[in-house]
């Protein structure tokens, strides 16, 4: 069908792993009559669960683009990961739509994912709807569970929908005032949604209380408004097993959800100098799209799926890709389904559009017109860092390229995958966000790109510092029969704050060291920076100044400015009471209350420090803290063995301190500096 900007509803279907999100995309195709019968997941025939590793482990390991149409509008809907492994494929896609769907085994409850996605689509001002889904299963509690929704959430959370014969059946609370649910009179919720909607609008809470009610075109745009300011947030009862409410949830997202021209647009900044960019969704406005997924395929490429924001983007049209100067021409342009990419001509404000052959395209990318100068991206949340890792090596001889090759496009479709290099420990680290996460990964790299790694427990990602300041000098003279060698340093090294880095400065006077040959004295001290000085490993937080030294007319040269640049550096680190120290992680967990002096007891075990505990609607506890990054290698694994399987955690990157001294001494005491080779 033909549609405009105004016609798309864009939403990303989000929640805890087991919610039913890819059955319920499932039962919303079938029901707009996308598809002509329901996949199922046992038999790996899902539109969204395509991936052959999703297939094998018949969960959602990826975000997949799914398409439908209700109503003469066109919604196009984004099923992805729920596991927190995954959140570097699952957070993007919510920069790429005006809504979410928060997804709510109605068996499990709230759980801790339920809570991350609510806080992600709340700072992103998404207009949010909270479905609680398998309402028919045993042991439900609607009542009980809406409860614990509002206690949680707020009152802003309102029923649009209410569960009927034990989760049967659905009455619609928004148009319908007719019926009595399990949770009450259809009427009372219908009037609840109305008195919560018009509060948004003085002349409108007027008319309602004159009249007693208000026109439907009044309450709908009302309605719209009322999400985007998070005064309100509808409650949804589905079962997408039977498909109990999936009419009226597929109602409400065509009629109620806001469309590209009304939600809250991302904020776009400049790359340069972070100035905002203003966004206007108008056709033939400057073209302005970001790639939120990046996919490599066997038979077509490299993929990337982009949400257009601003223009229109066509097949001819050349465009710039960051922050590159050479025009690329989008040729192969698709709307996706699943798996299914369908060829078109063109994409419009609100679009999500798919390319491929096009090797430019990364993560988070932008993509614009070549009338547009400024090079721009998406001033998007945080997302946690990768911290678990593994040390991998090719399992072949030969095999270094392929691997790394593989690593890297593992690395491209993940904002949480990163690939790092320990030169100190000849190490190549592939790092994740926990063990699910990389056992993926490994999965991903024998049975997708067919490369065989052997794996290893990494070296702990220390570093060094100092703590107070010192001087080193070191006076480099070698002759060797012709032109000989020669370079004198003084220099001072001085602690920073932590965090703020390396910095060089240069004070000498009188021309002592010859402008010349200060490059070289900085380059001498870099080369230490990676290998470290003290202890092996990489130096942050440091000042480096140097304020004098000699020249020699004849023999002094680069070569020899790099050498007391680097001998003095190590001179002076040593004297300066340098550290090791040690990565700090932030985690976060949740488990029944139960379990809470079991955890708390294994994180002091780890060297761990509670610093809060919180005690949530659903009879659990949160556990927030800070921990070594060494001693939380197997923390999973014990979670699990402690709260049988109940509990989940999160783990982020907090800063660096210094260790233990008996670590610092044992670390020392291995390092073999190579000068002393």
């Amino acid at each position: 069908m033909s549609y405009t900007t105004e016609d798309i509803r864009n939403v990303s279907v989000v929640g805890q792993a087991g919610a039913g999100k890819t059955l319920l995309c499932e039962s919303l195709l079938f029901e707009s009559g996308a598809i002509p019968s329901k996949g199922e997941i046992a038999r790996k025939n899902t539109m969204s669960d395509h991936d052959v590793l999703e297939k094998v482990h018949q969960r959602s390991l990826t975000a997949s683009v799914l398409t439908a149409e209700k109503n003469e509008k066109r919604i196009n809907l984004i099923d992805t990961p729920g596991y927190s492994d995954f959140l570097g494929v699952t957070v993007p896609t919510l920069d790429a739509v005006e809504s979410a769907l928060i997804v709510i085994n109605a068996q499990a409850g709230i759980e801790t994912m339920t809570r991350r996605f609510m806080e992600w689509s709340t700072e992103r001002q998404l207009a949010r709807v909270i479905v609680v889904n398998r309402i028919d299963g045993e042991n439900v509690e609607c009542s009980q569970l809406y409860d614990l929704v509002r206690e949680e959430f707020g009152s802003a959370c309102v029923a649009v929908n209410l569960p009927a014969d034990s989760g049967a059946s659905v009455l619609d609370c928004l148009q319908g005032t007719e019926g009595e649910s399990d949770l009450g009179s259809v009427a009372d919720a219908h009037t609840a949604i109305v008195e919560q909607v018009v509060e948004m609008d003085e002349n409108l809470m007027e008319e309602y209380f004159e009249n007693g009610t208000v026109s439907a075109d009044k309450l709908a745009n009302a309605f719209v408004q009322a999400m985007l300011e998070g005064h309100l947030i509808p409650v949804c009862f589905t079962s997408a097993e039977t498909g109990a409410g999936v009419p009226q949830l597929l109602n409400l997202i065509a009629d109620m959800l806001p469309n590209p021209l009304q939600g809250n647009i991302p904020q776009f900044v400049s790359v340069e100098d972070e100035e905002e960019v203003l966004i206007e969704p108008q056709a033939d406005a400057s073209l302005i799209a970001q790639v939120f997924k990046v996919a490599f395929d066997p038979f077509v490429g490299k993929m990337g799926i982009f949400r257009i924001y601003q223009g229109t983007n066509t097949k001819d049209t050349p465009v710039l890709i960051d922050d590159a100067r050479k025009p690329t021409r989008l040729s192969n342009l698709y709307s996706l389904q699943g798996k299914d990419h369908i060829d078109v001509a063109e994409g419009i404000p609100g679009d999500i559009r798919g390319v491929s052959k096009i090797d430019e395209v990364r993560l988070g990318g932008v993509i614009r017109s070549t009338d547009n100068e400024k090079n721009i991206r998406i001033k998007s949340g945080k997302i946690s860092s990768p911290m678990v890792g593994l040390a991998v090596a090719p399992a072949s001889r030969g095999d270094e390229q392929k691997v790394s090759e593989a690593l890297q496009k593992i690395a491209s479709e993940d904002l949480c995958i990163a690939i790092e290099r320990n030169p100190a420990a000849n190490e190549t680290v592939l790092r994740g966000m926990g063990d699910l996460h990389l056992r993926i990964a490994l999965e991903r790299l024998s049975q997708v790109y067919n490369v065989e790694v052997t794996t290893s427990v990494p070296t702990v990602p220390y570093k060094e510092t100092v703590m107070k300041s010192a001087e080193g000098h070191c006076r480099h003279k070698k002759q060797t029969g012709g032109a000989g060698q020669f370079g004198e340093v003084f220099l001072r090294v001085e602690p920073k704050a932590r965090g703020e880095g390396f910095e060089f400065v240069d004070n000498v006077v009188g021309g002592v060291i010859p402008s010349q040959f200060i490059p070289a004295v900085e380059k001498g001290v870099r080369q230490v920076l990676d290998s470290g000085a003290y202890a092996g490993f990489p130096i942050q937080d440091v000042k480096v100044v140097v304020y004098d030294g000699k020249h020699h007319s004849v023999d002094s040269k680069e070569v020899a400015f790099i050498t007391a640049g680097k001998k003095a550096f190590v001179d002076a680190f040593n004297k300066a009471n340098p550290v090791v120290l040690e990565p700090i992680v932030d985690i976060d967990v949740v488990s029944p209350n139960a379990y809470m002096g079991d955890i708390a007891g294994e994180l002091s075990s780890r060297r761990g420090r509670i610093s809060d505990t919180d005690s949530l609607a659903n009879n659990s506890v949160r556990i927030s803290g800070i921990a070594p990054l060494s001693e939380m290698t197997d923390f999973q694994s014990r979670l699990n063995a402690i709260t049988g399987g109940e509990g989940a955690f999160m783990m982020e990157f907090g800063h660096y301190e210094p260790a233990p001294m008996e670590i610092q001494k044992k670390l020392n005491a291995a390092f073999v500096r190579p000068e002393d080779d």
